[in-house]
């Protein structure tokens, strides 16, 4: 080994007078080392290979990442699950066999070795502009002839061009699997792999327990990626006796994308890199919704995310346990109305625009139609249902599924058609149901349209009335409409749109009035907030908010498409979130189950960015007042979005605070100086992200909380905190899933929020710098114990007006949106 050393060091130093001249892609024979400290570079810069540290400075692992990128840019890691603990690693290519090896401490230690299909004597190793670190014989480039290839070995992290699937001939998995943590590169228990059935789906794995099925491919896509999806990407499927994949492509080759999978949020996300903001944003992600939890609904249920219950059974089936289902526990599922046995007569009933189920007990046959498939079916017992395989033009192959349909979901405008099993005589009601609908859908369609020929003929009117008008007065209050910066929608077309307040329309009540789902004429579901006419308060939380939130933009606050006043009539048009309120899943036992620790973490994460942005970031310094977990808002990606600013002030230039003789908020939310003296800043809005963290960590409400001693959820979280127990405070939901190192840390960062002194509480924009980095914490000190008892000792108004928020629950309710 002493001569191999000293050789490594003469072909290090001629190496780093090659690399000075220029970045080198390559090792060959001349040069077959790459020792710590150098790398390798893409022949257009897009990649780089070498030594790198995510965690301890001490542990060194080669991998490729991409070049001059901020933020998370490594894509492969060779010894991911053997750190080096120095510096001495060193790649080395074999000349005579092409062997690649990984040694450390002196070459007395094997790190990491490639798998090579065949020997490569004085071969290359060279890294190419896709990201791929590819050993070839000389100048064949040719893929199919590649020795080894890194894109057959991946890691956490899928490029354009990998695959994700097998290669049958050379018996390799192209499967991924999460970093552990974003220190530590070593798996962790979140994976994604291509499953081998007759009819192969890729399929998300949280440890052995499947997460999130894709849903097969239909010959345009798979089955549970909604219409308009990436339109960035090209998507494509390959299935054959030598290999089986999944690959996409980037349409824009100007476009820089990956798609990772993230084990903090168990997620997988697509990034784009955005080249004007030089940073990656997030694209896409998945699961999208919690319909996509694996079979949530149990067999023959299927998920619907536009309704409350989501879980719905199919036609002629209902819930096999109707007290279960009652309760919100739907995992098992639903059997038929009437039993089934071999000889009774039966058809097909036609099931659209679902995403198709679990491909697990499936037989396909790819040159059949529709109709040789049914009757294929019709020939075993054990046929439940059927399909085509390839929905291109008029429809051909075909997939018959053997035993329970298994993660049914309603995916509209988009999803397949899918043929169920059912007796004659329910196939009859079936039908008329069908038939009833699209009678019902016609007379919909032609409603609609002389409807939206009213609307818009009205709505003309309604423009030049508006251009004729520059203000309105109400409650001798008066708003420009210069000023709301915003469109202003026509009553006409808020009736039309909410089916005239109709009450199967209306999501809650509150303060501020009643609040409707609609939809617009362009398809565009909104939620619309009725400022009442019979309420004595409001107006000024109106004027409040228009003004407000049409200067916000920011992917963390609820969106405000616009507004209508009318007459007597002020209304507030926001985007429509289907996953309704935060507290609608902490605080319910069944709901709950559905947010584990990863999007608990997300949310976290998401309202501290929105703080930060309403703090410091937006054009006007912004202060809440108002924030718990019925203000924020659950997009159909779970991502959070502050709303209701009826309550929110506005702070000059580098002005931090004020000073209100009208105390109005939430009481188990309130700062203590705020709802003692009346003064509020930026930091009593970090005082409620702090209840709102301790809440999301413990699923208590700090409203209304008891427990032996403790008066409130401040107080019991201090004492477990003091005592040395902090993870007694984890909600029972998330404690055997947790992380528990990021849980306890986001208990420290909550009761650094919520310490008595404003001055010794973080900013925002510290409590994001503090979830996302591994940088020591304080210790908190002792927290502002602010109960709701004592309210009854504070003077200048009743507790009523005190302890209740003006607009406490305007679309932040347990309902539909």
């Amino acid at each position: 080994m002493d001569s191999l050393s000293s050789t490594l060091v003469a072909f290090n130093f001629l190496f780093f007078l090659f690399r000075s001249a220029a970045a080198i892609d390559s090792l060959t024979a001349q040069n077959p080392f790459l020792s710590d400290g150098l790398s390798l570079v893409s022949r257009n810069g897009n990649f780089e290979l070498g030594f790198f540290s995510p965690g301890p400075p001490g542990d060194r692992y080669l991998g490729i990442w991409f070049k001059n990128r901020r933020g998370p840019t490594s894509v492969w890691v060779a010894n991911r699950q053997t750190p080096i603990n120095d510096s001495s690693g060193v790649l080395v290519m074999n000349v005579t066999t092409g062997n690649l090896t990984l040694y450390s401490q002196n070459f007395t230690a094997n790190v990491w070795s490639a798998r090579l299909l065949r020997k490569v004597p004085n071969g290359v190793l060279q890294l190419l502009d896709t990201g791929n670190l590819v050993l070839r014989k000389g100048e064949d480039l040719d893929p199919q002839n590649y020795s080894w290839q890194s894109f057959d070995y991946p890691t956490d992290t899928l490029l354009p061009g990998m695959k994700l699937g097998w290669d049958l001939r050379n018996n390799i998995d192209r499967s991924l699997s999460a970093w552990k943590n974003p220190n530590d590169p070593s798996p962790g228990n979140l994976s994604w792999r291509m499953e081998l059935h007759e009819y192969p789906e890729s399929i998300m794995w949280k440890g052995s327990q499947e997460y999130f099925r894709h849903g097969p491919w239909n010959g345009v896509r798979v089955t549970s990626r909604p219409l308009g999806i990436a339109p960035i990407l090209n998507f494509n499927f390959v299935s054959n006796e030598d290999e089986v994949y999944y690959q996409y492509s980037v349409v824009n080759k100007s476009h820089t994308v990956m798609v990772v999978l993230n084990q903090s949020n168990y997620m997988r996300i697509m990034y784009l890199w955005s080249a004007s903001e030089r940073h990656w944003r997030v694209y896409t992600s998945l699961p999208r919704d919690f319909c996509d939890n694996y079979a949530l609904c149990g067999p023959y249920g299927y998920c619907d995310i536009r309704v409350t219950p989501s879980c719905k059974c199919l036609d002629g089936f209902k819930p096999r346990s109707p007290d279960s289902w009652k309760a919100g526990e739907f995992a098992d599922g639903c059997e038929r109305n009437k039993p089934m046995n071999c000889r009774d007569e039966i058809g097909f009933a036609p099931f659209n625009q679902l995403k198709l189920p679990d491909t697990k007990h499936t037989w396909v046959n790819r040159s059949m139609n529709l109709e040789e498939c049914k009757a294929e079916c019709s020939r075993n017992c054990s046929c439940m249902a059927c399909a085509n395989t390839n929905i291109s033009g008029s429809g051909s192959g075909c997939a018959l599924w053997i035993g329970d349909l298994i993660d049914l979901k309603l995916i509209p405008d988009a999803g397949q058609d899918l043929y169920v099993r059912m007796l004659a005589s329910e196939l009859v009601k079936h039908r008329e149901a069908h038939e009833t609908e699209r009678l019902n859908h016609k007379v919909k369609i032609a409603l609609v349209g002389i409807a939206t020929g009213l609307v818009l003929a009205i709505l003309f009117i309604g423009v030049y009335i508006f251009k004729r008008r520059s203000t309105f007065k109400d409650d001798h209050e008066k708003i420009e409409a210069k000023d709301l910066e915003l469109p202003l929608f026509d009553l006409s077309l808020i009736n039309s749109a909410t089916n005239n307040f109709s009450l199967n329309n209306k999501l809650g009540e509150g303060g501020f009035g009643p609040v409707y789902k609609g939809k617009l004429t362009n398809g565009q579901d909104i939620a619309v907030k009725r400022l009442s006419q019979s309420s004595g308060q409001g107006m000024n939380e109106f004027k409040n908010e228009v003004i407000l939130i049409a200067k916000l933009q920011h992917r963390n606050l609820v969106k405000l498409l616009g507004c209508c006043i009318q007459g007597d009539e002020k209304m507030l048009v926001y985007e429509y979130m289907p996953n309704k309120s935060l507290d609608f899943f902490i605080f319910d036992r069944t709901q709950r189950l559905l947010l584990d620790w990863s999007k608990r973490y997300c949310i976290i994460c998401g309202i501290a960015r929105g703080l930060v942005y309403l703090h410091q970031d937006s054009r006007l310094r912004i202060i809440h007042r108002d924030l718990k977990a019925s203000n924020v808002l659950l997009d159909m990606d779970m991502n959070p979005k502050i709303s209701d600013f009826g309550l929110a002030r506005t702070c000059g230039g580098d002005q931090t605070e004020g000073h209100t003789i009208r105390v109005v908020g939430t009481y188990g939310y309130m700062a203590p100086e705020y709802a003692f003296d009346g003064q509020f800043s930026i930091k009593s809005d970090v005082f409620s992200y702090g209840i709102l963290l301790l809440e999301i960590i413990s699923g208590k409400r700090s409203r209304g909380f008891c427990h032996l001693n403790d008066q409130n959820l401040i107080g019991y979280a201090w004492r477990l905190w003091k005592e040395g127990h902090p993870e007694e405070l984890i909600d029972d939901a998330i404690r055997e899933t947790c992380i528990s190192t990021e849980v306890l840390r986001c208990i420290n960062i909550s009761l650094l929020c919520v310490q008595q002194h404003p001055n010794d509480r973080p900013t925002m924009a510290s409590v994001v710098m503090m979830l996302g980095c591994e940088i020591p914490l304080l210790q908190p000190k002792q927290p502002g114990f602010f109960a709701e008892n004592e309210a009854s000792a504070m003077g200048g108004g009743s507790s009523k007006d005190k302890s209740t928020s003006t607009n406490e629950l305007t679309i932040t309710l347990p309902d539909p949106r």
